[in-house]
């Protein structure tokens, strides 16, 4: 009886507490906000709160932010995730459909999307879909339950995983049917047993976020069984180094394209590279060591971490160099010999068909594998850390990560992208992906256009093409 009045009474106390609230709230938010309005008209400029406003806007509120990290740690920045700047992108760039001068295709019939990288090679690798899964290194960035869920999906998408510069996990070669090594400017990952079982290897010299730099990883950021699997001793530093040789020359790496491909039976050797405003002698490099393929990444990729100068202030958009690279294989006649495979900031199934379009024959896909093998799991993290804590290797929430979720996500991503893309080529009016070419695509920005050989988009088609035409065979009789 007694428990009962007691409560009793602190029920109508909570309840008044409540009432007064209710019906004082107004007054309390009214005379909070002439206080703070006070301040905020009162106060003299540089001791106001809006000086912020000016600030910010003037400096940027990342600047900022990035500034304060400099002046609190007095070290070099790794920003995750790439580049933030807004760089020229195929946003303007659109397909043109069939409808009535040309038919689209049914619905129920299949489009053929399978790709070949390597064609000369004496195992070319054959994967059924244009999208691959770009190198995204266990220890270093991923940890192992990310790694082998994306290992998954690659082998029920039927494509490959790149390795990255990491450590190579067993597990990972067992759950991935189409395995790409890659073959990078460090001690670890090149035991010929490795070797021997990738069905393609590529030569890092470069990528989009971090050119051609190397790096130290301490030991405190880079823990568990990926030191092992990397050959590291408990205190040894991790280095990924800036060159593969001692004085590295022309003919070394020419030699080793040549003993990568006899090791490993003949399956393509390929090099991937940051691209940059050279790229045409870059590839002319390449081409002289003898490579199967070459993959690009455009100024808009991304990394687990990059100083924000090599992110932002250095190589060239993915639109430019996919353009220039596929210009230069072919007026090098090594266009239908050595594969094009590109990647930076491509995220969607549109941009994925443009880049094909522009010359690529496949894609690499990285930060948009990285989301969706996350996908749902990454209600684990935020809102009070970053959603990549659930897929980083040092990572707070890692252990928290479900392979067999990230692999049903990272599939079915896939799988819809794929989806899209036939929608695409079905509304074009075509069969194969090799039926695409330059010629499905306008712009509506003039600069792009011209820059590309492809029609404005306000100027009639045919007269554009008849008028280019012209002008060719104009040029080839003044010659």
């Amino acid at each position: 009886m007694i428990i009962s009045v007691v409560n009793l009474i602190l029920l109508i106390l909570l309840l008044s507490i409540l009432l007064i609230f209710l019906l004082g709230w107004r007054g309390l938010l009214k005379r909070m906000t002439k206080k703070m309005g006070k301040i905020l008209f009162t106060d003299s400029y540089q001791e106001n709160l809006i000086e912020l406003i000016p600030g910010i806007k003037h400096m940027g509120l990342q600047n900022v932010l990035e500034n304060n990290l400099r002046a609190e740690t007095g070290d070099v920045l790794h920003r995750p995730l790439g580049s933030s700047k807004s760089w020229p992108h195929m946003d303007t760039l659109t397909f043109i459909p069939a409808q009535v001068a040309s038919f689209p295709i049914d619905g129920d019939e299949d489009v053929d999307i399978k790709v070949t990288i390597g064609p000369n090679a004496k195992k070319p690798l054959e994967i059924e879909i244009p999208l691959l899964i770009s190198g995204m290194a266990y220890g270093i960035a991923l940890s192992e339950e990310v790694r082998l869920a994306l290992a998954d999906a690659a082998k029920q998408t039927g494509t490959a995983i790149n390795s990255g510069e990491g450590g190579v996990l067993p597990e990972e070669l067992d759950a991935a049917d189409k395995y790409i090594l890659q073959f990078s400017k460090t001690e670890w990952s090149k035991d010929e047993s490795l070797l021997k079982r990738a069905n393609m290897i590529e030569i890092k010299f470069g990528q989009g976020a971090l050119v051609g730099v190397g790096g130290r990883i301490s030991p405190e950021n880079l823990t568990g069984r990926a030191r092992s699997v990397m050959g590291l001793k408990e205190d040894e530093v991790a280095v990924i180094y800036e060159h593969f040789f001692d004085n590295q020359t022309l003919k070394d790496l020419k030699e080793l394209v040549e003993e990568l491909r006899n090791l490993t039976g003949g399956v393509p050797i390929g090099a991937k590279l940051g691209a940059g405003g050279k790229i045409e002698q870059d590839i002319d490099q390449l081409i002289e060591m003898g490579v199967d393929y070459i993959a690009v990444d455009g100024g808009q990729a991304a990394t687990h971490g990059a100083p924000p100068v090599l992110s932002d202030d250095f190589g060239i958009p993915t639109l430019h160099a996919v353009v220039r690279a596929n210009n230069h294989l072919k007026k090098r006649n090594k266009r239908k010999e050595v594969s094009l495979i590109v990647s930076g900031g491509l995220f969607t199934p549109s941009e994925f068909l443009k880049t094909i379009a522009l010359g690529a024959d496949a894609v690499y896909l990285g930060s948009a594998m990285l989301f969706a093998v996350a996908h749902s799991q990454t209600l684990d993290a935020i809102p009070f850390e970053p959603p990549t804590q659930v897929v980083w290797n040092e990572g707070k929430f890692k252990n928290k990560f479900n392979r067999e979720d990230g692999a049903q996500s990272a599939t079915k991503f896939l799988t819809a992208s794929i989806e899209e893309m036939k929608v695409g080529l079905r509304a074009m009016g075509k069969r194969s992906l090799k039926e695409m070419t330059l010629k499905d695509l306008v712009s509506y920005d003039k600069l792009t256009s011209e820059m590309l050989g492809i029609p404005f988009s306000f100027e009639p088609w045919q007269e554009k093409n008849q008028a280019k035409e012209s002008n060719k065979q104009k040029n080839a009789s003044e010659s």
